[in-house]
C-alpha cells in the first residue's frame, strides 16, 4: 500500500494562489467525490483521500495499491485554474514515510504560522468527518490520522510546545492597539461567524471596545455568535452603507470573491473625514481587495502580514520543538510497521482458505467414513494423516525442484517455518 500527500502552504506559496486552491468544509464531500472519480477504476481502484484545507495550507493525502502523485498534481492544479508546473513550483510532494511525518508535524502545531497552535488539529479532525461522509477515508488514512491525532495529543502533553504562542486573533489585538491608544474607545466588525471570528471577537471583546457588531450572511447566526458579547448583528447587505461606522473591520467568510472592494472603503473614508480604519482579512481566498492597501488612511493585513507578530516567543519553544521530533519519530516508525503488515494481509487472507478447504475435505472423507460404520481410531489416524500430507505436499515438493542452491534457500525457509522448537 503507498500513501502520498500533495500540499502547499504558507511557506511556499502566496496568499492569491493559496485562495485558487482553499475549499470551504462543505465543499470538502463533492470535491473528494471528484477527486477519487478523477482516478477511475482500472489503474487506480479503491483510491483513499482526504483533504486539509485552512486559511494557511490546502493539502490531499491519499492511499492506494501504486502511487498517483502526478495525477494528483494534475486534478489539483485543474481545479485551481493553473498550469501544473506553476503548482509544483510552489507545493510539495510526500511519499510513504515522509507524508507521515508530515502528518504528524501538522497535527502537532510544527508546521503552523502560528508554532504549537492547536487550531490545526481541529481542522484536520473535520477533514477526517468530512472524508468518512465522502466514503473516501479507507483504512490506511484512518490509521494514519487517528495516530497523528494520538502523538499530536503526546506532544502537547510531555512538552511546551504551546507554550509563549500568540494566535492570529491575539496578534490582529496587539497590531491594532498600536494604531488606537484606548481599544475601548474603537468600534469593531467582524464579517463572518465562524471558527476564527469567534476566536478574533473573544480577543477584542476582551478589550471591551464601544461596540462589537457581527455581519454575517445569515443574521441568526450572526445574532447568536454577537450575544454572547454583548453586540449587534448585522446583514452583510447592510455592509457598504454603514462600513464607515467601524474603525476595526476583521472578516474570515468561505467567499470565493472578495465582500469589500476599494471603492466601498475610499467611500467610507472619505466619511469618516480621514480617520483611520485598521483592517484584517483572515480569509482565503481574499476578502477585502488586495489594492485597499494602498489608502493612506486603511492599515490592512492579511493572513501572511500577521507573520512576523505571531513568530515572536518563536525561540523559546524551540527545545519543545526538539523533544516532539523524537515522539513524532517513534509515531512514524510504527505507523510504517503497521502499513508494512498490511501487505500480508492478502496472502494470510489466501493461506487461511486454503487451509479451510484442506480441513473441509478431510472432514468430509471423515463423516463419510465413520457413516459406513468405520473404527473411530482409525478414521481420526486418517483425518489426522490427510491434513499433515495436504499442508506438508507443496513443501516436499519445492525440495525436490529447481537446482542446488535454490534447493538449499528452500530447505532453510522451510526449517525455519517447520521445524522451530517450542518455547
Amino acid at each position: 500500500m503507498a500513501v502520498w500527500a500533495l500540499g502547499l502552504n504558507h511557506t511556499t506559496a502566496p496568499l492569491d494562489l493559496r485562495g485558487r486552491f482553499a475549499f470551504a468544509l462543505d465543499q470538502l464531500v463533492p470535491t473528494l467525490h471528484s477527486l477519487r472519480g478523477s482516478f477511475g477504476t482500472t489503474r487506480h481502484p479503491n483510491v483513499e483521500a482526504a483533504i486539509i484545507s485552512t486559511c494557511n495550507r490546502t493539502e490531499i493525502y491519499c492511499a492506494a495499491d501504486d502511487p498517483a502523485l502526478e495525477h494528483t498534481v494534475g486534478w489539483l492544479a485543474q481545479s485551481g485554474g493553473v498550469a501544473p508546473a506553476l503548482l509544483r513550483s510552489h507545493a510539495y510532494t510526500l511519499a510513504d514515510d515522509h507524508a507521515a511525518r508530515h502528518a504528524f508535524r501538522v497535527a502537532s502545531g510544527l508546521d503552523s504560522m502560528v508554532l504549537g497552535e492547536a487550531q490545526i488539529l481541529g481542522q484536520m479532525k473535520d477533514a477526517v468527518r468530512a472524508a468518512e461522509q465522502a466514503g473516501s477515508l479507507g483504512s490506511t488514512l484512518n490509521q494514519l490520522f487517528q495516530r497523528s491525532f494520538a502523538v499530536a495529543k503526546e506532544v502537547r502533553t510531555a512538552t511546551e510546545i504551546g507554550a509563549h504562542s500568540i494566535s492570529m486573533a491575539a496578534a490582529a489585538v496587539r497590531l491594532a492597539g498600536q494604531l488606537f491608544e484606548d481599544l475601548q474607545e474603537t468600534r469593531v466588525l467582524f464579517i463572518g461567524a465562524g471558527e476564527m471570528i469567534d476566536l478574533a471577537a473573544t480577543h477584542f471583546a476582551a478589550r471591551r471596545p464601544r461596540s462589537l457588531v457581527i455581519a454575517n450572511r445569515t443574521l441568526e447566526r450572526g445574532e447568536k455568535l454577537a450575544s454572547r458579547f454583548g453586540g449587534e448583528a448585522m446583514r452583510l447587505a447592510d455592509l457598504p452603507g454603514r462600513l464607515a461606522e467601524f474603525d476595526i473591520v476583521v472578516s474570515c467568510t468561505a467567499s470565493s470573491l472578495p465582500l469589500i472592494g476599494l471603492g466601498a472603503v475610499e467611500r467610507a473614508v472619505k466619511q469618516r473625514k480621514h480617520r483611520p480604519m485598521f483592517m484584517v482579512d483572515l480569509a482565503v481566498p481574499r476578502d477585502i481587495e488586495p489594492e485597499v492597501k494602498d489608502l493612506s488612511d486603511v492599515y490592512l493585513y492579511t493572513v501572511d502580514d500577521l507573520a512576523q507578530v505571531v513568530q515572536q516567543g518563536h525561540a523559546q519553544r524551540q527545545a519543545a520543538v526538539a523533544e516532539a521530533e523524537v515522539i513524532i519519530d517513534a509515531g512514524v516508525q510504527s505507523f510504517m510497521h503497521w502499513l508494512g503488515q498490511r501487505s500480508s494481509v492478502p496472502l494470510i487472507q489466501q493461506l487461511n482458505a486454503q487451509a479451510d478447504s484442506w480441513r473441509a475435505a478431510e472432514l468430509a472423507r471423515a463423516r463419510k467414513m465413520l457413516a459406513k460404520g468405520e473404527d473411530l481410531d482409525a478414521v481420526l489416524e486418517s483425518l489426522s494423516r490427510g491434513l499433515t500430507q495436504k499442508m506438508l505436499h507443496g513443501a516436499m515438493a519445492e525440495l525436490h525442484a529447481g537446482d542446488a542452491t535454490s534447493r538449499e534457500q528452500t530447505a532453510q525457509t522451510i526449517s525455519r517455518l517447520f521445524l522451530r522448537k517450542e518455547r
